[in-house]
């Protein structure tokens, strides 16, 4: 049922994200301001409540931004939960497009993290009016004092304006909702002036199409409007706004600094991308809002349908999870060994495993990935240069003059206990140290350029396990370097297969291509003859192992007699192997292709 229409004063509005460190406690911040406000009804709650997919639930991790509206003391609080891990960074950008204020949140017992110095700076670079918050106060190992000393430190940020509160048990989160009253300006924005609203995320409904989240600039958003996408230059009919409290409420305006979400009947996928603006189609804005960078995809890995009829499927797929992660790219590839696909690029690891394991789950596909890669540039010996994002395009050594690798500027903050083994990992992933900062007694702070490839596979892995969980990561691009680079090919029975084909570091190389040999050779069933597995670099072997053959034992009615017989049959048996092995072709299973391409252990 619609709302009155009944104008909202902009100055009862605040706007707001909630940014922090993964797992400091924003989805249970969230529950809280939902029980106090009584958004939501006592008997439905349950945890992460704006958490809507099963994966985030399973994890206990955020990957979508949510908003929801709450009434608190006569005012109308519009809340965006953001995820905190560094791979969902464009998810918090979009958000704090859309806000006027962010709520840091920091956990008492931890202090402060990479992201939560990631985030802040992009807050302040936002202009947001930042609300510094210690949660979990309630714990034993919390240190408040220690905490916003170092918020004071290292962010300027006055120890008397941080607030303490504990998300779990309630303790001084009315206390904060009263803050973000009067800290966060009111939204400024002009109900006389042509409609711009903002699109800063969609989802598709396979009823509906496309459902939008919007955030009205200036103007005012009606239900009979007909509206305009100025990025698309296409024009739709309204058939539904309203707004999430958290449950979709229709109304039939939405004015100036009110967030709410769209239904326009659109089906293109193109037409409702994150960063659109909307404005009228008869009366529209001169300018459309300034959007957003569209984000730069830093891993790639090529991904294949299990069964070839399902290549439309992943495609229609792609489509659909883009409109709802604008991060994607995706074009289509093919390989010798896994038929036709998809070469996607990621901004992370993580963000390519929870992509991955989406496309499974919510569209039913069986999907291979391959191993992951980031975007080299080769230089040629003619002058030219070329974009290698697949290690199959590289060209041959004889026409390469030299290669460049990207490069991350990574912030490493961890207890000093661990400084030691931290360093040690650096350097043997060939990280160059440029600063080294103690934040107190307790932690320090390290600052490397380091190959954005040591880091996709397991670094951030390898850093947890080292630390005990303690060390935060936080990185960012940082341009190219020339690197002494090759690519490490694997051929089986001597044809080169290309989903194994990979760019490693030349001093990685023969012991990439011994272990990617060895596994193989686990993993690829015997023939009827001997089947050679090699590594190789252009025309150089470097690893070699070899799957024996079956033996039929030819020799099983030879008893006793003349040797000379034995040896003529096993003579025969060799023949025949010879000319299978030079006409037969080895088919490697599609487990082997799935086992071989997990990340190395």
């Amino acid at each position: 049922m619609a709302r009155s229409s009944v104008p909202i004063d902009p100055s009862k509005i605040r706007n707001f994200s909630i940014i922090s460190h993964v797992d400091h406690g924003k989805s249970t911040l969230s529950d809280r301001i939902l029980e106090i406000t009584g958004a939501v009804d006592p008997r439905l709650m349950r945890e992460q409540y704006l958490d809507s997919m099963d994966i985030e639930r399973e994890r206990g991790i955020t990957i979508k931004a949510q908003n929801v509206r709450v009434h608190f003391e006569d005012h109308i609080l519009q809340l965006i939960d953001t995820p905190g891990h560094v791979d969902f960074g464009y998810e918090v950008s979009r958000s704090l497009a859309a806000c006027e204020g962010a709520v840091l949140l920091v956990d008492a017992s931890q202090g402060i993290q990479a992201q939560t110095l990631a985030n802040c700076y992009q807050a302040l670079e936002n202009d947001l009016e930042i609300v510094a918050v210690l949660n979990k106060i309630d714990l034993p190992a919390a240190d408040p004092e220690r905490c916003k000393d170092e918020l004071d430190r290292v962010l300027g940020l006055p120890s008397e304006s941080i607030l303490s509160i504990s998300a779990k048990t309630g303790e001084g989160v009315p206390d904060l909702l009263r803050a973000i009253i009067q800290r966060i300006p009111a939204p400024l924005g002009d109900a006389n002036a042509p409609l711009r609203a903002l699109i800063f995320d969609s989802i598709y409904d396979q009823y509906r199409g496309v459902i939008s989240s919007i955030r009205v600039m200036d103007g005012t958003l009606h239900s009979s409007t007909k509206i305009r996408m100025m990025q698309a230059r296409a024009n739709h009919d309204v058939e539904e706004i309203g707004i999430r409290t958290p449950v979709p409420v229709p109304t039939d305006r939405l004015g100036p600094g009110e967030v709410g979400y769209l239904i326009a009947g659109i089906k293109e996928v193109a037409s409702a991308r994150s960063g659109e603006t909307v404005t009228e189609a008869t009366k529209p804005a001169s300018e459309p809002l300034d959007g957003y960078r569209d984000p730069k995809p830093m891993v790639f890995c090529g991904i294949f349908p299990i069964d070839g009829d399902d290549l439309a499927d992943l495609r229609d797929s792609l489509d659909k999870l883009k409109l709802n992660d604008a991060s994607i790219t995706y074009e289509p590839e093919s390989s010798a060994a896994l038929g036709f696909g998809f070469r996607c690029g990621f901004l992370g690891l993580l963000h390519m495993e929870i992509v991955r394991e989406r496309l499974e789950r919510e569209f039913n596909l069986a999907l291979i990935a391959t191993a992951p890669s980031v975007v080299y540039r080769a230089f040629l010996t003619d002058g030219s240069e070329l974009r290698v994002d697949n290690p199959s395009d590289l060209p041959d050594p004889s026409k390469l003059d030299h290669i460049d690798e990207p490069l991350l500027d990574i912030s490493i903050l961890t207890p000093v206990e661990y400084l030691g083994t931290v360093m040690e990992l650096c350097q043997n992933r060939r990280a160059d140290m440029k600063k080294m900062e103690y934040l107190s007694t307790e932690r320090v702070e390290l600052r490397y350029t380091i190959p954005l490839a040591e880091v996709v596979i397991d670094f951030f892995d390898a850093l947890k396990s080292r630390t005990k969980g303690y060390a935060s990561l936080d990185y960012e691009a940082s341009g190219y370097q020339t690197s002494q680079l090759v690519k490490v090919d694997l051929l089986i029975n001597h044809a080169s297969v290309d989903a194994f084909s990979t760019i490693v570091h030349r001093s990685n190389a023969e012991l990439y291509g011994r272990k990617m040999a060895e596994r193989l050779r686990e993993l690829i069933p015997r023939q009827m003859f001997d089947v050679p597995i090699q590594a190789a670099i252009g025309g150089r072997v470097i690893a070699r192992e070899t799957v024996k053959a079956r033996r039929k034992d030819v020799l099983a009615k030879c008893y006793g007699g003349d040797i000379t017989r034995k040896r003529k049959l096993l003579e025969k048996q060799k023949e025949g192997k010879k000319r299978m092995k030079n006409i037969g072709r080895v088919e490697v299973p599609q487990e082997a292709f799935v086992a071989a391409l997990k990340l190395e252990d």
